[in-house]
């Protein structure tokens, strides 16, 4: 384990295996948490970014190739744990990446990220095991890389990262997760809803963490953030913005009134021009 943080989040972004990633993501956790790990000034600067290590499973495919399965079946619901697990194991990279792409920030911003790496690690281990009971091994199943695409979007702007990848990308969780557990509950899976309610309580910490650094960024530049916000919306997220928004859980995760109205007019406009 190097003693620079920046390489430390390098080797978890390269980690290719859910083995290796999970053991390098707990293990610089640690080393954080122990403070023998810290950011470096004199680190060299990031490399351009690309693809971390993935598996050679799951075979990426566009979102409109993934097919639509109910979860009447065990094989729909291992299909459903499979694709939280997809995002989880996507999570644990974005946060590295901020770790290792944004230099010179207070300290507080790190701890905020590696903490969140080390959740996103410990679901994707969870729905890992729930996978297996389920008869079915992550890389099974095809996926996306939406995720990851808007992450090479935004690397060269840490105040649209924070904007979008937490409090767009992983703010959908908060949207639709209630859903899904009511669901999984009336089939009687409460072990799947079991995770989902650990993983709901902890993504909202996630998406305030973004909340709180897209603040600090438009402080810092001196911009307005609300404004800011909208525009970046409407530059990079109009196709991957869907409602209905949890409004409650988005409000405790760090949206004000006004993002949300935001949010909800974008959605409405957007409706009404495929109408």
């Amino acid at each position: 384990m190097p003693d620079c943080l920046h390489e430390a989040a390098r080797r978890c972004l390269r980690a290719a295996s859910p083995e290796a990633k999970l053991e390098a993501t707990f293990a610089a956790a640690e080393a954080f948490a122990r403070s023998t790990l810290a950011p470096n000034p004199d680190a060299p600067a990031p490399e351009r970014i690309r693809m971390p290590g993935r598996p050679e499973r799951p075979k990426l495919v566009h979102p409109r190739e993934l097919p639509r399965r109910g979860f009447g079946s065990v094989d729909g619901r291992a299909a459903f744990v499979h694709a939280i697990a997809h995002i989880e194991f996507n999570a644990i990279d974005l946060a590295w990446d901020a770790v290792y792409r944004f230099r010179g920030l207070p300290d507080a911003f790190y701890a905020d990220w590696v903490s969140v790496a080390h959740d996103e690690a410990r679901h994707f281990h969870m729905l890992q095991l729930r996978l297996r009971e389920l008869g079915r091994e992550y890389g099974d199943f095809d996926a996306h890389n939406g995720l990851w695409e808007m992450a090479e979007k935004t690397a060269h702007d840490g105040l649209a990262r924070m904007a979008l990848v937490p409090r767009v990308l992983e703010a959908r969780g908060l949207d639709v997760t209630p859903g899904m557990i009511v669901k999984l509950r009336a089939l009687g899976d409460d072990a799947t809803a079991d995770i989902l309610e650990v993983i709901l309580r902890e993504e909202v910490a996630h998406v305030a963490a973004g909340s709180r650094w897209y603040r600090w960024h438009c402080e810092r530049a001196g911009i307005d953030a609300a404004p800011r916000f909208r525009e970046l919306l409407a530059e990079y997220a109009r196709a991957v913005l869907h409602g209905p928004f949890n409004l409650e859980a988005r409000s405790a995760a760090g949206f004000d009134d006004e993002e949300l109205a935001q949010l909800q007019a974008l959605v409405e406009i957007d409706g009404g021009a495929r109408r």
